[in-house]
């Protein structure tokens, strides 16, 4: 394994490819060893031969696109852990993608908890301050086709009741304003969401607090907005998470 690694890694520092001589140089193994391991790393897709020389293949960029993954991920747990412990409150990050809300990180605290998700997300955007911001950035087609797959329904007794009251909801908003929920998904909690611009996709963080907290809530939003900018770079990049 370590020396098929090491393979690997000569493979990776040439963006052309490079012989097997080389790697074998460079990786510090006889010719012979760097031949036996060459084909079997091409033939499992980690490497592939192009005239003569062999350069990374798609089993090893699919690694390659995993750890960047994980690496993004690892990026916006530390943001939202720096401001929910600068702002003292849960703070979660979510998106828009391929039709559905995705929930990308939560930083919350055993104080402090996140909301308990007793309601699918995905089902129940118009209940919650994340999906109300998600889907308030959407067009009319956009909106409707969630809508159609996840109709309104009674969460509790605060939350909207219907189709047509929640898109007047969101018609009203303004399309980059930040969201206030007062106990329509989760009785007890009051949650504001801030829309984030990121390229092409509806993204958005956002806070919560008990209800008997209720007056931390706004100021708590307004200190996370205000320095939002600061994260753009990070949140945008994890985007493609």
């Amino acid at each position: 394994m370590q020396r098929a690694t090491r393979l690997l890694e000569a493979a990776a520092a040439h963006e052309g490819g490079a012989p097997a001589k080389q790697l074998a140089r460079e990786s510090g193994l006889a010719l012979p060893t760097a031949y036996h391991l060459l084909r079997t790393l091409t033939h499992e897709g980690y490497l592939r031969r192009e005239k003569g020389l062999f350069v990374l293949g798609e089993a090893a960029e699919r690694l390659s696109a995993s750890g960047a993954r994980q690496n993004r991920r690892g990026m916006i747990s530390e943001a939202l852990a720096h401001w929910r412990d600068a702002i003292g409150v849960p703070v979660y990050f979510a998106v828009y993608r391929e039709g559905e809300i995705e929930i990308v990180a939560v930083a919350d605290t055993p104080g402090n908890p996140a909301v308990e998700e007793w309601a699918d997300f995905r089902e129940t955007g118009h209940a919650h301050a994340i999906g109300q911001c998600l889907l308030g950035q959407l067009d009319d087609e956009q909106r409707k086709d969630h809508l159609d797959r996840h109709p309104v329904q009674s969460i509790t007794r605060y939350s909207v009741r219907d189709n047509r009251s929640f898109l007047r909801r969101l018609d009203a908003m303004g399309r980059m304003k930040p969201v206030v929920e007062r106990q329509e998904y989760a009785l007890g909690t009051v949650c504001a969401a801030i829309p984030i611009t990121a390229g092409n996709t509806a993204a958005t963080m956002a806070i919560s607090v008990p209800a008997y907290q209720a007056d931390r809530l706004l100021p708590a939003a307004d200190r996370l907005q205000n320095e939002i900018g600061k994260l753009l770079g990070t949140l945008a990049f994890s985007i493609s998470i």
